[in-house]
């Protein structure tokens, strides 16, 4: 926003300007950090009245400082100061609500430099009066102009996509879920944790007496839950895998125990779990600031992953990105350049996985590559390297090249951008829910919310 200020001399009574703005959950996160105000009247989340229902309101600051903001933008502009500001409430805004703010002159003082303006904010959408109030300013003498662009952003660490999936399964019925040697408080507490957010029916398989002894120490409570005591870890996973041939489990999650020796059961040719496709790996990753959820594969299971593989790995991602409500996912195949070339094998190998998605040896999905990550995610960037594709700058799923490649990014996003990540293993009859040590409690909750909804859809329930 270019701003330019009117002077003291410039102004006169019945002089008006007005700004818009959408109030959002997150600036009402915003200003509840920045004031300090917590009051749970104020979180989108929060039911701060007892009545059952999260109220959301603005807080009555907020509301004012929309009015502080035309003043101190458009009129009288950049150097005006307030000296006084009435503020009467008439009704509540809520997040999700357009409000326009206004201040009109109406009167000037020479001796002292000042002005009133009677001041107002209403709801767009039925014109209701929020707040009215006068303001007194000292106006600026001196003509003054900049860009707002040159301040810096704010980005909000909320997770609201696994928030949504979150909601999205509260109505599914329980995954009834075989939890493989979960016999440290991570992979325990996680499983226990879904069971209590009715998220999944947990099954424990392994050593009894260590699943016993963690649960004392956490000061969990095992009543209701089976457990089947099978000491060696190799064996608890063969069990597992079969409890699901059997139809009592209908899904798989790792506990405390190596991935390959998880991995190895399920792949057994007598386990009955196997598709005809790759086994692969995808994370769902919530980063703070994009507007989608992300996919981010393959980053754990596939090393270096030639094309018949990628193209399980491309097609499994569309599968889970549709189980997870994204109608058409946009996928990126990740190169190091946007254009083929042919000492770089990523590069080949993209440009095959688009061209196999259009003549539909890939289905249900939107595939190009190769593109940069640059490209692949901001639209900006897509445009600058004139690519006008539907997937460049858009991108829901990325592909990498290799398990280096996807392993360094969902760190990067974890760690550095603040995402969480959901991580599920692909290409079986059922999820396998695949937490890592470090995940926190909404990356292990989301987990199994995303294999709640693709056990929906594999199973036609949806």
């Amino acid at each position: 926003m270019h701003i330019e200020n009117r002077t003291f001399d410039e102004l006169q009574p019945g002089d008006s300007r007005e700004l818009r703005r959408l109030c959002t959950q997150d600036d009402l996160l915003v200003f509840a950090n920045v004031s300090g105000n917590h009051n749970p009247m104020h979180i989108y989340n929060l039911d701060g009245d007892g009545d059952g229902t999260p109220e959301a309101v603005a807080p009555g600051m907020f509301v004012g400082a929309l009015v502080s903001a035309v003043i101190g933008n458009l009129l009288p502009g950049a150097g005006t100061l307030y000296r006084a500001q009435s503020l009467v409430f008439h009704a509540r805004a809520h997040a999700d609500d357009e409000l326009v703010s206004r201040v009109t002159v109406t009167d000037k003082n020479e001796s002292t430099h000042t002005v009133t303006l009677a001041t107002e904010v209403r709801r767009v959408s039925d014109d209701a009066l929020i707040l009215s109030g006068v303001a007194e300013v000292e106006a600026p003498r001196h003509k003054l102009s900049y860009s707002s662009h040159d301040l810096p952003g704010l980005i909000v660490q909320r997770h609201r996509h696994f928030e949504k999936l979150l909601k999205q399964a509260e109505g599914l019925a329980l995954l009834i879920t075989a939890v493989v040697c979960p016999e440290d408080p991570n992979s325990l507490g996680g499983a226990l944790l879904a069971r209590d957010h009715t998220l999944i029916t947990p099954i424990l398989v392994g050593d009894a007496g260590k699943i016993a002894l963690t649960a004392q120490d956490m000061g969990a409570d095992l009543t209701g839950v089976e457990i089947i005591d099978i000491p060696d870890h190799a064996a608890a996973a063969r069990h597992a895998v079969a409890l699901v041939g059997q139809g009592r489990a209908q899904a798989l999650m790792k506990g405390h125990l190596h991935t390959d020796q998880l991995l190895r059961a399920i792949i057994d040719k007598s386990a009955g779990l196997r598709t005809g496709r790759r086994l692969t790996h995808a994370f769902v990753m919530d980063v703070p600031g994009l507007a989608h959820p992300l996919l981010v594969t393959d980053a754990a299971i596939n090393i270096a992953p030639d094309l018949k593989t990628k193209v399980d790995i491309v097609q499994n991602a569309i599968d889970l990105a549709r189980s997870i409500g994204i109608e058409q996912p946009k996928v990126g195949v990740l190169s190091a350049v946007e254009t083929v070339n042919p000492d770089l094998p990523s590069s080949i190998d993209a440009a095959l996985l688009s061209k196999m998605a259009e003549r539909g040896q890939i289905t249900g999905g939107l595939v190009d590559g190769p593109l940069a990550m640059d490209n692949a995610v901001d639209i900006a960037a897509a445009r600058t390297k004139g690519l006008t594709s539907p997937v460049a700058g858009r991108a829901e799923v990325l592909v990498v090249p290799n398990i280096d490649a996807g392993n360094m990014l969902a760190k990067q996003l974890a760690f550095i951008s603040h995402a969480e990540a959901a991580g599920l293993v692909l290409g079986a009859s059922v999820p396998i829910i695949l937490n890592s040590r470090s995940d926190d409690d909404m990356a292990r909750l989301a987990s199994c919310a995303v294999a709640a909804l693709h056990h929906q859809r594999l199973t036609g329930g949806a």
